[in-house]
C-alpha cells in the first residue's frame, strides 16, 4: 500500500474518521453529535504533532507526508465540517453562503501557505514551532462547541444566528491576517482541553435535544 503507516498518523486518521461521521451527523439533523466530532477532531489535532515528533530519525519523505496529511486532513475536519453543521442549522441565506465560502477558502490557503512555511522551517530546524502566523484553523473546534453551550443565553434564535454569521466571518479573517499567534503550552493545552471537555458534555448529556430546544424556545 502506498502513504505511510505507522503510529506517528493515526490520530490523523482518526481526526479525519470523527470529521466525516461529524459530516453524516450533520446531515441527519443530529448537530450535536457533529459538534462533539468537531471537538474531538480538535482534541486529537492538539497532540499527533508531538507524537509524530517522538519518532527519532524520521526520513524527509516521512516529515513531508506528515505536513501533508496533516493539513489536508484539517480542511475537513476544520473547514468542511463546520461549514455543515452552520448550514444545517441555520446559515442558508444568500450571504450566509457567501461567508461559508470565505470562511473556506480562508482556510485553505492558510494550510496551503502553512505545509510550504514549515516544510522550509523543518528542513532547517528540528525544534518545535513556538509561534503560529495568524489563527490556527483548529480554532473552530473550540468556537463553535463554546457558542452553541452558550445558545440558551441569547434572547432568541435570530441573535444567536447574527452571532454565528460573526463568528464564522472573523475567524475565517482571522485565518489570512498576518499577526503571531503563541503557541499553547502542554499545560495550557491540557486546559483547554479539559474546558472544551466540559462544554461538549454539557451540549451532549445536559442537553442532548438541544437543537429541538432551541427552536421550540425561539418560535
Amino acid at each position: 500500500m502506498i502513504g505511510f503507516w505507522d503510529y506517528t498518523v493515526i490520530l490523523t486518521y482518526v481526526s479525519f474518521a470523527s470529521a466525516v461521521s461529524g459530516i453524516f451527523f450533520a446531515i441527519s439533523g443530529r448537530p450535536q453529535w457533529a459538534v462533539f466530532c468537531l471537538a474531538f477532531s480538535g482534541f486529537c489535532d492538539m497532540f499527533d504533532g508531538k507524537i509524530a515528533r517522538t519518532k527519532k530519525g524520521r526520513t524527509e519523505e516521512e516529515k513531508s507526508f506528515g505536513i501533508q496529511i496533516d493539513s489536508l486532513c484539517d480542511i475537513v475536519c476544520f473547514g468542511v465540517l463546520p461549514i455543515v453543521i452552520c448550514y444545517k442549522i441555520g446559515m442558508t441565506h444568500f450571504y450566509s453562503l457567501i461567508i461559508l465560502t470565505l470562511y473556506g477558502l480562508a482556510g485553505l490557503i492558510r494550510l496551503a501557505y502553512f505545509n510550504v512555511v514549515e516544510e522550509k522551517r523543518q528542513n532547517e530546524t528540528n525544534d518545535a514551532r513556538k509561534y503560529y502566523q495568524g489563527l490556527p484553523i483548529t480554532s473552530m473546534a473550540m468556537a463553535l462547541p463554546v457558542l452553541f453551550v452558550s445558545s440558551p443565553l441569547f434572547p432568541d434564535g435570530q441573535m444567536f444566528m447574527i452571532a454565528l454569521h460573526i463568528l464564522v466571518a472573523v475567524i475565517g479573517i482571522l485565518f489570512i491576517t498576518n499577526f503571531k499567534f503563541r503557541k499553547p503550552t502542554t499545560l495550557e493545552i491540557f486546559l483547554l482541553v479539559i474546558a472544551i471537555a466540559a462544554a461538549v458534555g454539557m451540549l451532549l448529556f445536559c442537553r442532548a435535544d438541544w437543537w429541538r430546544y432551541f427552536h421550540i424556545r425561539h418560535r
